[in-house]
């Protein structure tokens, strides 16, 4: 094993050069890591902490954005306070992991090796989880999770509905190891694909590998991952680039923020398998600033990978040299676009062009590039170690592997989640995903974000897949998942999406700057009840010549969740035309207050609080709203205490 002395730090660090190298490491850090794995395949004792006669425990904490928001790193710096003050941190670790999914009921604690799943934990909960359960062997009951549909405690995830279904391979390190420790990654055979394939196998057989594994990209487009790479493989340049697009700005999308806080290793490996593939030597990280957690981590284990020689010049003793730097989005959704992104990085207006030429062919400094997401990425070293047919067995015939989601909205387990492709939108939605909070009626699922389309009852039953859900009027786009119920207004959920379109437009084509600008004007008059039947029909055909003439893929899929709800709830748009009416009541030029003259005790409160003077009425007698004149602010709904106002 060769070794190098680092002059400022005064530090000895180890250089990989060879599998051999990565085996010591991997064995040296592989008994912390046996602790967590062998945790995961027991069954929970009933006896837990330092009782069940365990030399060591870990605690393992959510260190994502989601629980650190809700100050998950006060929990550590507590419970390490606690357990030095009862004298057993050499019995117990504090370790921060990435994300564990279930965010819903964050922060989580995972005690290992009973474990014990605790959910909601503050940091006022850590003296109680030393001194009761780790000392004292009992567990808390109150942390632990409670099964919505037998009201039973659940405390070990294994057990839970929102993990058994689930097929974590993109994941499979969010929320099992330490992101900032680079041997707790090889430790999972981390980088072991790096080196097999740099040692041992040329460069095409990494392309072959990727393409019959089956796996598309899960930016949104699908494009087959073995053949983009080839592509870029093919073109003859002094110069290659590996760009990782992590510019993720769906409204409710959190999966590659995600992986980059919880894995950043496989990342950085991904990359370099990629460079190596098609001849690279540079590669960029496009990552949105809005994302420090994720940049912070990217960061150090860049930093940890160089040191290692990972990353740098003559990786593991061979000629290829490879190394990562990071360029900062400024949050245009735009330049989640593969050519607008380029255009950015290079210090342009981050606007896309024509294909082709294709960033294959011409991309970054006019260079073959290769542009994939993050979680596409994710799944390259663990098909490389597992193998094509392995990661092809998963799936169905046109769509192989896994898709992870970031299911949100109007349902009870609100959290990150990642299922083989083929499962239904039923299975996501009441298994996974608990079903609807407040046992509401579901109405529709928002699959790809804003370019995306609802789903209603009747595609419950719908594989998920590339093709299902362009079928069904929707799309996969890169994995959010918003789910509504009785109380959503479809005209205002499409108005939403298509504002946020509007709003993200770079304005260089015409049908995307005006053609959209003219449908959320439409969208706003038939929420103000002053459209007519025409409009929707202008509506429907304008959506059509806008996804059939815009420039890049956001203007051709900005009107989806238009046509998308048209078509699915076009009763609702009746409604709101013919009938001026809002049955979800969200549409406010559309709301009619009204005063119940049988509850209504002539307290004078509403028309005290009411900013429009539009309620009239004498003391201790009904008062009654002037329609001509309420605003519909609903202030006086608040301040009724007698439930007199209601909203028809």
């Amino acid at each position: 094993m060769n070794y190098y002395i680092c002059s400022e730090l005064n530090l000895i660090r180890m250089k990989i050069l060879s599998i051999h190298d990565l085996e010591k490491i991997r064995r040296s850090a592989e008994t912390a890591l046996r602790l967590r794995e062998e945790s995961n395949d027991k069954v929970t004792e009933n006896s837990c902490g330092l009782a069940l006669g365990s030399q060591h425990l870990q605690i393992l904490i959510c260190g994502g954005t989601g629980c650190k928001a809700s100050s998950s790193h006060l929990i550590a710096d507590n419970l390490n306070k606690i357990l030095k003050e009862n004298g057993i941190t050499d019995k117990v670790e504090v370790i921060t992991t990435g994300c564990f999914g279930f965010c819903e009921k964050g922060p989580i604690v995972k005690i290992i090796p009973d474990n014990t799943f605790y959910t909601q934990v503050t940091p006022e909960d850590a003296e109680e989880i030393v001194k009761e359960h780790i000392i004292g062997g009992k567990k808390i009951e109150r942390l632990l999770y409670t099964d919505p549909k037998t009201e039973q405690k659940v405390s070990d995830s294994k057990h839970m509905d929102f993990y058994r279904k689930q097929l974590r391979i993109a994941l499979r390190n969010c929320g099992f190891i330490d992101p900032e420790n680079i041997e707790e990654y090889i430790a999972r055979n981390g980088y072991v694909a790096l080196a097999n394939y740099l040692l041992n196998h040329t460069p095409d057989k990494v392309i072959d590998v990727i393409k019959r594994s089956g796996l598309r990209g899960r930016g949104g487009g699908g494009f087959p991952t073995g053949l983009k790479w080839e592509l870029t493989a093919r073109q003859e340049s002094d110069i290659k680039y590996v760009v990782c697009n992590a510019d993720e700005g769906d409204p409710g999308a959190f999966m590659d923020r995600s992986i980059m806080e919880g894995d950043p290793h496989s990342i950085i490996e991904a990359m370099a398998l990629c460079g190596y593939s098609i001849g690279a030597s540079k590669g960029l990280v496009y990552i949105r600033a809005e994302y420090p957690l994720a940049i912070h981590r990217l960061k150090t284990a860049i930093a940890q990978a160089r040191e290692y020689g990972l990353l740098g010049g003559h990786i593991l003793g061979t000629d290829f040299c490879f190394d990562i730097d990071i360029r900062y989005g400024a949050g245009a959704f735009v330049c989640g676009e593969e050519t607008a992104l380029i255009h950015s990085m290079e210090g342009k207006r981050g606007e896309p062009t024509l294909k082709p030429p294709f960033p294959a062919e011409s991309g970054y400094q006019n260079k073959p590039t290769n542009v994939n997401n993050v979680e596409t990425l994710a799944n390259i070293p663990i098909i490389l170690i597992n193998g094509a047919e392995w990661f092809a067995s998963i799936g169905t015939e046109r769509s192989k592997g896994t898709k992870v989601f970031a299911l949100a909205g109007k349902i009870n387990n609100v959290g990150l989640i990642e299922v083989p492709m083929g499962t239904t939108l039923r299975e996501v939605i009441y298994e996974i995903g608990g079903g609807i909070k407040g046992d509401k009626k579901f109405k529709a699922v928002q699959t790809g974000g804003p370019s995306g389309g609802c789903l209603t009852e009747k595609h419950l039953d719908t594989p998920i897949d590339f093709d299902n859900l362009l079928a069904a009027g929707s799309m996969m786009g890169s994995g959010g998942m918003i789910v509504m119920d009785e109380d959503d207004c479809m005209v205002s959920v499409a108005r939403f999406f298509l504002d946020f379109t509007v709003e993200e437009s770079c304005g260089k084509c015409t049908p995307c700057r005006i053609g959209n600008k003219r449908l959320l004007e439409l969208l706003n008059k038939i929420a103000e009840g002053k459209a007519t039947e025409k409009d929707l029909q202008t509506l429907q055909t304008l959506g059509k010549v806008i996804k059939d003439t815009a420039l890049c893929g956001l203007g051709q899929t900005s009107p989806n969740p238009v046509l998308s709800t048209l078509d699915n709830f076009y009763d609702e748009y009746i409604e709101h035309v013919r009938d001026k009416t809002c049955r979800a009541k969200q549409c406010k030029s559309l709301l009619t207050y009204y005063i119940n003259p049988d509850l209504c005790i002539g307290c004078h409160l509403c028309a005290k609080n009411c900013p429009a003077d539009a309620i009239i009425g004498l003391p201790r007698k009904p008062h009654t709203v002037l329609p001509e004149k309420c605003i519909k602010c609903g202030m006086c709904m608040a301040r009724c205490k007698f439930n007199a106002i209601s909203v028809c």
